[in-house]
């Protein structure tokens, strides 16, 4: 099928940052096919008089297992907000309640104009969120979570964690023609043993897949790690040669600067979630150094249980504004940050040549956003870039589409059921924490 997106201003993102005024996106089943005049008949034609189109956002750090959990653990610390919540919490999800939380999750993200996810799953009922993934039209990476240090909630043995993920990897991994991959998740170097994070390794150097974790997020996981390893988790992770360029890093927000040095040497990358990180207290993130370091990340979330929205919007103008009262005001120009939410994400997760940006012979992961708004109001006076991070809301977003497919529209989930959300969470909530206080 033919669609012609008609008459938008269009933010490309391509190597020339083009924006294009009053164009045309043509789309041929998944894949842009042409961008400005063709002389062809559309079988579907989305009127953008209107609106900008831009690629749609990458959020490459997310939990869609917690978003059940929102609002149920707020003023905590890190590791604190781990034991004494997260995890009992995550090891009382059930199927039932693993995939109302992950479809209430998918819908928040693509309501607000997110088109691609790197999830870190949980150690249970992976497979149930792979399936919610593929039933909803969202473009993902998930993976079984690996935890195999002993701790009260949530340990598996390693060979028989590894046996299950190299299973779900064989048949999950590039299904509908790569839009859903598996990636295998070491949850971090205080709940993953060396010999797990090798592991690891092995199997997403085997599936040429990325290896997700979390690192150097707060002060407390660096004295814990030095105590552990006698070494802070992001050295000790290239001491085990875990990082390389399909490795994704979580937060980072303690790296000193050899290993700001390591990151970029082996090319791993980075995810940058700003509101997580005031949430939990755990630190503000020396992005700017990241990029003086030649460090290549984006921009997440993480999870609604810690932030306590999943809202990309909100999280670019959050990352803007955090850096400039400690690195300089002209530290991170939004047109930087909005990079590092599509093209820069995309990078994170390999993608770049298949989303990111709006070029011919990409996938069709495009978002249409209304201006007409109040707080939009001269927008053709304003840079564009200014616009999209400083101004733009969630609630601006008006259609997203995955490799073609029309996932939201006008306030209307084509692939989501919200009844189904809202008739059955509550119940899986309740039963979550009645399996937590009996277990």
């Amino acid at each position: 099928m033919i669609t012609r997106i008609r008459h938008a201003t269009v933010v490309t993102m391509n190597p020339e940052r083009e924006i294009l005024e009053n164009t045309d996106i043509w789309i041929d089943e998944r894949t842009i096919v042409a961008i400005g005049h063709r002389d062809a008949t559309p079988d579907r034609t989305i009127d953008a008089d209107t609106m900008i189109a831009i690629p749609g956002l990458i959020q490459p750090h997310i939990h869609l297992c917690q978003t059940l959990f929102r609002g149920l653990a707020d003023d905590l610390s890190l590791l604190e907000w781990l034991s004494g919540r997260i995890w009992p919490m995550e090891a009382a999800l059930d199927a039932k309640a693993m995939r109302i939380s992950c479809l209430s999750g998918i819908a928040e993200l693509i309501a607000g104009g997110t088109t691609t996810i790197l999830d870190m799953g949980s150690l249970r009922h992976t497979e149930t969120i792979l399936q919610t993934l593929l039933d909803t039209g969202m473009r993902g990476y998930t993976g079984k979570c690996l935890m195999d240090r002993p701790n009260r909630f949530l340990m598996e043995g390693r060979e028989e964690a590894l046996q299950e993920s190299y299973g779900l990897a064989r048949r999950w991994h590039n299904r509908d023609r790569g839009r859903i991959r598996y990636a295998p998740a070491p949850r971090f170097t205080l709940s993953a043993s060396d010999e797990m994070f090798a592991g690891a390794r092995i199997l997403a150097d085997t599936f040429r897949t990325v290896l997700h974790t979390h690192a150097a997020e707060t002060q407390d996981e660096i004295s814990e790690a030095l105590k552990l390893h006698n070494r802070p988790p992001v050295s000790h992770l290239h001491h085990l040669n875990v990082l390389g360029p399909n490795t994704v890093i979580a937060h980072g927000v303690w790296m000193n600067p050899d290993e700001e040095g390591m990151v970029a040497d082996t090319r791993a990358k980075v995810v940058h979630c700003p509101s997580s990180n005031l949430k939990l207290a755990s630190g503000v993130a020396p992005t700017a150094r990241w990029e003086q370091h030649g460090v290549t990340f984006g921009i997440a979330a993480d999870g609604a249980a810690c932030n306590n929205f999943l809202d990309g919007f909100q999280e670019m103008r959050t990352a803007a504004l955090l850096a400039k009262p400690f690195f300089g005001a002209s530290t991170l120009p939004a047109s930087n940050i909005f990079a590092h939410a599509t093209i820069e994400g995309a990078r994170v997760l390999g993608l770049e040549q298949e989303v990111g940006s709006l070029e011919v012979g990409k996938e069709a992961d495009i978002v249409l956003l209304d201006f007409t708004g109040p707080h939009h109001q001269l927008w053709e006076w304003t840079p564009i870039y200014s616009q999209l991070v400083y101004q733009t809301r969630a609630s601006d977003v008006s259609l997203t589409m995955v490799g073609g497919q029309v996932l939201y529209e006008k306030g209307q989930y084509h692939t989501v059921e919200l009844d189904e959300i809202r008739h059955q969470a509550p119940e899986a909530l309740a039963g979550v924490l009645r399996r937590m206080d009996n277990g």
